[in-house]
């Protein structure tokens, strides 16, 4: 589905360098985002590696860390304001997104509920950090259609089925990570609209819906308490958050957490992953743990190659070797935004501080 022809982008000079003070310089970091923009399509994509699958919702991710490096790097803001635009050229009738790329065009026609949401987390964000809120009307109807395929998809309690097939029939079960980042998508979509001047009340009462239910129905969902995304992302996306948000947190950090490592991706395998320790820091930021976000940061940066800046995707500490044995695009960007939420440097950051509603935009 195409869109009429995007309008000029705004620029941003000066800005304050997104670094970390000990650990990542301004310098590293633009260099860890160079590797999304050597790995992005002609056609905007931003696939796992060169060569690789892309799915929207890795893809949103690099888009975000490219928005943030691209405030000193014209370059990368060019490449940021591609992928979004991509977004609007590759979705499909009804809203969502095949759930595989390869080399631009679709592989499947199964398309997740989460990927159709998490575009509306990454235009929140570009619009706090460039205050571009023409590109934001812009993307709008990609928002729009996004956020309601993944409510068509709401079961009876008002959780979110995780998929529509390829024959177009609902998935018949629910995920705890995917209704996570839903409701995160869905608040984003609601403040969106607001500084649009338009109203989504629908989207925040579902948003409150599924706060309920990740709070106090985790029964209603397929269980993958093996998977660390399962325990972090309801603190990450803002359904749990205070007191409760600790208690999560700390009840599960031995299974998953590995000191001088990083964060296991599944809590049976001796595997760390840099993507989800970054991830986990998100959720600490959240909760207003900067320490604890600095010291996980700090353990995974082994997965930093040297020669360019770019993250390995994991390490298997048993065998004590690098796998996969790649690089992701968006284990970079995961990074790129942590350090941003650990300082705050932009008004982008507010998006994973859950904390936007004050701010002005740009």
């Amino acid at each position: 589905m195409a869109v009429a022809p995007a309008p000029a982008p705004v620029v941003s000079h000066g800005a304050r360098a997104l670094h970390l003070p000990g650990l990542l310089s301004a310098e590293q970091l633009h260099r860890s985002a160079s590797y999304l923009v050597h790995s992005q399509e002609a056609g905007g994509a931003i696939p796992w590696f060169p060569g690789g699958h892309t799915d929207v919702w890795d893809h949103v991710e690099c888009a975000m860390a490219l928005t943030l490096t691209g405030r000193s790097v014209p370059e990368h803001a060019e490449a940021a304001r591609r992928a979004y635009l991509w977004l609007a050229e590759s979705r499909a009738p009804d809203g969502g997104w095949p759930a595989k790329f390869r080399q631009g065009a679709p592989v499947t026609r199964l398309r997740e509920a989460n990927h159709a949401a998490y575009p509306a987390v990454g235009v929140l964000h570009h619009l706090l950090v460039t205050g571009d809120a023409a590109f934001a009307e812009h993307m709008w109807p990609v928002i729009e259609e996004g956020l309601g395929f993944a409510l068509a998809l709401r079961g009876e309690h008002g959780e979110i089925l995780w998929a529509r097939s390829e024959d177009g029939s609902p998935g018949d079960h629910a995920l705890l990570t995917v209704c996570a980042s839903v409701h995160h998508a869905l608040r984003c979509g609601a403040a969106l609209a607001a500084r649009l001047g338009r109203e989504r009340p629908e989207w925040t009462a579902a948003a409150d819906r599924l706060a309920v239910l990740i709070n106090e129905r985790e029964d209603l969902f397929s269980d993958r308490g093996r998977f660390s995304m399962d325990w972090f992302y309801p603190v990450l996306g803002g359904a749990v958050s205070g007191a409760a948000a600790k208690e999560r947190i700390e009840a599960r950090w031995d299974r998953f957490v590995v000191r001088g490592l990083g964060v296991r991706c599944v809590s049976d395998q001796p595997w760390v992953t840099a993507a989800e320790s970054a991830e986990l820091v998100l959720a600490l930021a959240a909760m207003g743990d900067v320490e604890t976000g600095v010291r996980v940061l700090r353990d995974v940066q082994h997965l930093r190659d040297a020669d360019d800046g770019v993250y390995w995707t994991g390490y298997q500490f048993a065998e004590q070797l690098r796998w996969p044995v790649e690089r992701s695009t968006w284990t970079s960007a995961a990074v790129i935004l942590a350090v941003d939420a650990l300082t705050g440097t932009t008004p982008g950051s507010r998006v994973f501080l859950h904390t936007w509603d004050d701010l002005p935009v740009g």
